[in-house]
């Protein structure tokens, strides 16, 4: 399945950005890393679709002694468990280098989001963007609000807009129909 075309790379540092928003903590804690992974999937995968990213989730191998294998959820989000042994920090740090390598480097922007300050000055070295887990946070945030923004908009311009497509006997009749007057 070939991705569509984006103006960004965003690779997360899974289990970092885990261990550093509170709710996905409490979610680890209460309920496992399964479902704090799934949670941060499905956030991700929202975010992504909202900005156009294409979104590469990166989690360590986890004492599971699995080869790596990708997951793609959707076209524009992917999901990364590295070998046994390979840390996330590795694996996006070699993509990191490889991209600064490629021509794809003067066609997008990389970005990593992590807390990890030894890894921030890495793929800043490479010509990554660095994104911190709370800025991450903060852009899910907003791009939410803005999202939920643009549907009032839409919801509200498509209730005027009906309105004022009707003729001006039809207007008067509603109006009056909302009135509770006679027509």
């Amino acid at each position: 399945m070939s991705r569509p075309r984006t103006a960004a790379i965003l690779f997360v540092d899974g289990y970092n950005i885990i261990g550093a928003w509170s709710d996905l903590q409490a979610t680890r804690d209460r309920q496992g890393l399964e479902v704090a992974r799934e949670q941060l999937i499905e956030i991700l995968t929202n975010y992504s679709a909202f900005r156009g990213y294409d979104t590469r989730i990166v989690f360590d191998a986890h004492l599971q002694h699995t080869p790596s294998h990708r997951e793609v959820v959707t076209d524009l989000l992917s999901v990364y468990y590295t070998n046994f042994g390979q840390t996330a920090d590795s694996y996006i740090e070699i993509a990191c280098a490889k991209f600064s390598r490629s021509i794809e480097k003067y066609q997008k922007r990389l970005m990593v989001a992590t807390s990890d300050r030894a890894q921030q000055m890495t793929v800043v070295g490479y010509g990554a963007e660095w994104m911190s887990a709370s800025r991450l946070a903060q852009e899910v945030s907003n791009s939410k609000t803005v999202f939920h923004e643009q549907r009032k908009t839409k919801k509200k311009v498509s209730r005027s807009s009906l309105f004022h497509g009707l003729d001006a006997s039809a207007q008067e009749r509603l109006m009056a129909l909302r009135m509770g007057l006679p027509y």
